[in-house]
């Protein structure tokens, strides 16, 4: 699903160990869990005006290879994709994303 970005012209991920280890400690989410769900499709992109303060940030939801339903909050830096943040998608934001994939690909 198209969103106000296009994810494919990105070609690298910039991580931030502090990020990395933050996902994984709070929210059980490892850097290889983050990377899938930009290439699993559909998903959904939106921006984030409210934390867009100092630079433009999104919200991506999308999906794992193991069907992990996650919401990640990023940032584009040159050609990467920046991860800040990444957890499991509340019960109200996969029924959104279901709804607006209409199911996906799952």
């Amino acid at each position: 699903m198209k969103g106000i970005i296009d994810i494919s012209k990105f070609n690298a991920f910039d991580w931030d160990d502090g990020n990395v280890h933050k996902n994984k400690d709070k929210h059980n989410v490892i850097k290889k869990e983050c990377e899938e769900v930009f290439f699993n499709k559909p998903y959904i992109v939106l921006y984030n005006q409210k934390h867009s303060i100092h630079e433009k940030r999104f919200f991506i939801y999308g999906y794992t290879d193991k069907k992990r339903f996650l919401i990640i909050i990023f940032t584009i830096r040159g050609n990467k994709i920046r991860v800040i943040s990444a957890r499991d998608q509340s019960k109200k934001e996969k029924t959104y994303y279901i709804n607006k994939t209409k199911g996906g690909e799952l």
